[in-house]
């Protein structure tokens, strides 16, 4: 069985998320995600998220892609993930293109395209107008 893994905050879920998730689980037979914790969103991304970490986890798990999710506590837990979980292929969004590479010597990287015309950011945005 190939493994996968993601990982993001995933507020305000929509469909570019579910694309980002389609298309991480085309890489492989079981998809992992792993959620950042609204303790590190806040600490460590100095994000507030709309909904809880509960919330943010139990939509995820009503998605037919996603296998597993996991907390993502620390920047660092990523490596620890890869091999724990024995992962063959970690996915992440291109707008962080080459900030994993050093995991390639545990498991395939890949950076696929965002959905260019929505985000977290533009909703928040708009709904601020």
């Amino acid at each position: 069985m190939k493994k996968v893994i993601t990982y993001g905050t995933f507020d305000l879920l929509h469909y570019g998320h579910i694309n980002l998730l389609r298309r991480a689980k085309e890489q492989g037979d079981y998809l992992i995600v792993a959620l950042s914790t609204d303790e590190f969103n806040w600490n460590e991304k100095q994000k507030k998220c709309y909904f809880t970490y509960e919330e943010r986890k139990q939509m995820l798990e009503a998605i037919r892609y996603v296998d597993l999710v996991i907390p993502e506590e620390n920047w660092e837990q990523k490596k620890e993930d890869v091999r724990e979980f024995r992962i063959d292929t970690f996915v992440m969004g291109n707008d962080w293109e080459g900030k994993f590479d050093f995991l390639k010597e545990y498991c395939d990287v890949v950076y696929l395209s965002r959905t260019p015309e929505i985000s977290t950011t533009q909703i928040k945005d708009d709904l601020g107008k």
